[in-house]
């Protein structure tokens, strides 16, 4: 707007010239030093509210970017070497394409549009902002005492719940295998699939990070605690041991997914094919090892 030209060189070098005829523009008392008030216009003449930046946020990260003798205020030398910076890294950046060479300025185009892309699958948080916990100490407490509830609860109804199940299975002559490891696990499970339905819908970023939170959360606790408890129960009660199977189904899918999620960071749709093809597998898995080799 100000014509002052380009910001690179025909070699794609820094243009010296104009980054000074930039600072002398910002730089409205004409001390040699940009404040805080002074890189609040250049902020607003990026125009950042197209991604939804918070100004002073924005401030703060270019002051902690260019004042690298951290007296608050940039000098000249400082600002150069800051745009320098930026354009290095955005030349050096994925978002470059083959044809943004040294003499064109496309480069700082692509890198914003990857910007524009990746802030859209981040989401807006302004609605999503961080609760300070104020008593670190009690909210502690308050969990491990709702997880001991919890399990003395599943402690408490776990005979009744095996009851109703055998009773239900012989009431209505459905097999009890049928029962205990297809229609129970999809009722207790249905909240969390339904919520990660939902939460995945939103495609964004943050959604995403929050879905595989609570699936590795819900893992955790049926898998770790629930399993763990449940041994402790067979063992201190003497109880006997038939369960090998379904403990041997669990480690082998917690191994395969777990050991397949550790070395990859994007999931296409054929992973959750794979996925779901663990649900069967087990089945047959777990039926093949009872009723055929007798371990059950």
């Amino acid at each position: 707007m100000r014509a002052l030209g380009r910001l690179c060189t025909d070699q794609g070098a820094p243009n010296i010239e104009v980054l000074e005829k930039l600072f002398k523009a910002i730089d409205e008392d004409a001390d040699g030093y940009l404040s805080c008030t002074e890189l609040k216009a250049l902020v607003v003449g990026i125009h950042l509210e197209e991604i939804n930046l918070h100004e002073n946020d924005a401030i703060e990260k270019l002051m902690k970017d260019f004042d690298t003798s951290h007296d608050h205020q940039v000098e000249m030398s400082e600002f150069i070497a800051g745009v320098t910076k930026w354009l290095t890294e955005a030349r050096g950046s994925e978002a470059s394409s083959p044809e943004a060479g040294p003499d064109t300025m496309k480069y700082l185009d692509d890198l914003h549009e990857q910007t524009r892309r990746e802030h859209h699958f981040l989401g807006d948080q302004s609605d999503e902002s961080v609760e300070t916990v104020e008593n670190p100490r009690s909210t502690v407490i308050k969990a491990v005492l709702l997880l001991l509830l919890g399990t003395v609860i599943a402690a408490v109804f776990a005979d009744p719940l095996v009851d109703a199940v055998n009773n239900f299975s012989s009431a209505t002559s459905i097999p009890s295998f049928f029962i205990s490891f297809i229609a129970l696990p999809l009722a207790t499970n249905s909240s969390e699939a339904v919520s990660a339905i939902i939460f995945a819908s939103r495609k964004k970023l943050r959604s995403a990070s929050l879905t595989f939170s609570e699936l590795y959360g819900a893992v955790t606790m049926n898998n770790l605690l629930c399993l763990s408890v449940f041994l402790a129960l067979v063992y201190i009660r003497g109880l006997t041991w038939d369960f090998s199977s379904e403990v041997l189904v669990i480690l082998i899918v917690c191994v395969v997914v777990g050991v397949f999620a550790s070395v990859r960071s994007t999931f296409p749709l054929w992973t959750s094919l794979l996925a779901f093809l663990l649900y069967p597998f087990s089945l047959v898995l777990i039926y093949v090892l009872d009723y055929k080799f007798g371990w059950s």
